[in-house]
Formats: structure tokens, C-alpha cells, sequence
């Protein structure tokens, strides 16, 4: 790597990275309405809230429906993979493309243009994953999933665990310190970037109405999703 190299696949990835997707989906599902940079989640029926403080696909898809939700994840994961893809094509021997989606990841999450209020990062990681090794970007998800249900039975884990197995995934698949090195990073930052939901998610917790996991469940579009399937599979009781 040459020093200048180094600093150009770091501003091109932070810039790209910190391009906010879920602001300009907003304003093209919105005219005229600017992206809340607080969305707050309720269950019907119940005085407590969580506050989204990203501003993300699950912004996007409380504010605007899931198809918009669904869309802005997508565009997340293409403008890193996309360029991610052309650094590694064009520079093999070189890990540019490494250093563009570290650069990418804290973008996303902390673009300064923006008040250093982005996404979570799950995107981005998964972005890279799916340019490195796309069988890992299925694996991982799909086992951070199966840990947190079935073995951690917690919400935060299922949320969390995808990209914990990042790490060991692309140490034994790519052998690639680079690539190595950008898991470490993102199991540092994306536990950061949702610590405001995690202190919140405690609380909620402790609320005897809010005790029944399911019910914190619902508070997202993921979480949706994961309680059907792990009612489908009989890890939860319907409530009733």
C-alpha cells in the first residue's frame, strides 16, 4: 500500500459511507419532509416508547412502510459493495478495498454532515461480506440469528451476534488480517452505535408491562420478522 492510496480509499470510503440513503428515500416517499432524526417506536396501549436515535431503514420503514425500509437497506449495502467490489477487482494484491470499508463503516454510522448522527452500520458490514465472501454474509446473519433465539434467548443478541461471527468467519474463510481487522473494528463500533437503544431496551425490560420479549419485539420491522419465525418454531407462546 502506498501512503496516498491508503488516504484516498479512506476519504472516498468515509464520504460514500456517510451518504445518507435513508435521508434522501425519505424525502423521495415524503416530498417536501425532511428525515426525523428521532423516530419513536410505541407499543398501542403503553406509555413507554423507545426513541430510534439513527437515522436508518428501520427510521425508513416506521415512518414510511417497509417497502421504503427495504429499499434503503439495499441501497446501504450497494454503495459499499459497489465500490468495495471495483477496489478489490482493479487492486488485488492491495487491500484498498479493506481500508474503504473501514473508512465507509464510521462514515455511515458518524457522518459529520450530518451532526455525526448516521446508521447503525449493519449495512455497511454486510455490504463488504457480501463482496468478500457472500455465503458469509447469509451464514452469519442466519447463525447471529439462530444464537440469539435459540441459545441467548434475547432480542439484543439476535441483533448483535451477526456480527460477531464476522470475525471468526472471514479469520477462517480469508486468512486476510485486513479483513480481520475491519471485523474488530465493526464489533467496536456497532455495539457503540446502538448503545442508546441498549440502555433504552434495559428499561423497557424492567417494565413489568413490557417483561414478555415478544412484545419488545415488535418495536421494529427485524424484530417483527424474528418473532413470526420464532413463534413458528414454537420458542414463543402466543399471548393471548
Amino acid at each position: 500500500m502506498t501512503a496516498s492510496g491508503v488516504l484516498w480509499s479512506a476519504l472516498a470510503g468515509y464520504v460514500i459511507g456517510g451518504v445518507s440513503v435513508a435521508r434522501l428515500v425519505s424525502r423521495l416517499a415524503a416530498p417536501g419532509e425532511s428525515a426525523a432524526e428521532k423516530t419513536e417506536l410505541r407499543l398501542q396501549g403503553s406509555e413507554e416508547s423507545l426513541v430510534l436515535g439513527t437515522v436508518s431503514a428501520t427510521s425508513v420503514s416506521r415512518q414510511h412502510g417497509a417497502r421504503w425500509g427495504f429499499a434503503t437497506y439495499w441501497l446501504d449495502v450497494l454503495k459499499v459493495a459497489l465500490p468495495v467490489g471495483l477496489l478489490r477487482h482493479f487492486f488485488p494484491d492491495i487491500r484498498y478495498d479493506a481500508v474503504f470499508a473501514t473508512a465507509a463503516l464510521l462514515g455511515h454510522v458518524w457522518p459529520a454532515w450530518h451532526r455525526f448522527r448516521g446508521g447503525r452500520g449493519l449495512s455497511v458490514v454486510y455490504g463488504s461480506l457480501l463482496v468478500w465472501d457472500w455465503v458469509g454474509m447469509l451464514v452469519t446473519a442466519l447463525a447471529g440469528m439462530a444464537f440469539g433465539l435459540f441459545v441467548a434467548r434475547s432480542i439484543v443478541v439476535v441483533y448483535m451476534a451477526g456480527v460477531w461471527f464476522t470475525l471468526p468467519w472471514l479469520w477462517w474463510r480469508t486468512g486476510e488480517p485486513a479483513y480481520v481487522a475491519f471485523a474488530v473494528v465493526a464489533n467496536i463500533v456497532f455495539p457503540i452505535a446502538i448503545l442508546p437503544e441498549l440502555r433504552q431496551w434495559r428499561r423497557i425490560r424492567r417494565d413489568a408491562k413490557w417483561s414478555d420479549p415478544a412484545e419488545v419485539m415488535q418495536l421494529s420491522g427485524m424484530g417483527r420478522g424474528i418473532l413470526k419465525m420464532a413463534r413458528r418454531f414454537g420458542l414463543l407462546e402466543r399471548r393471548g
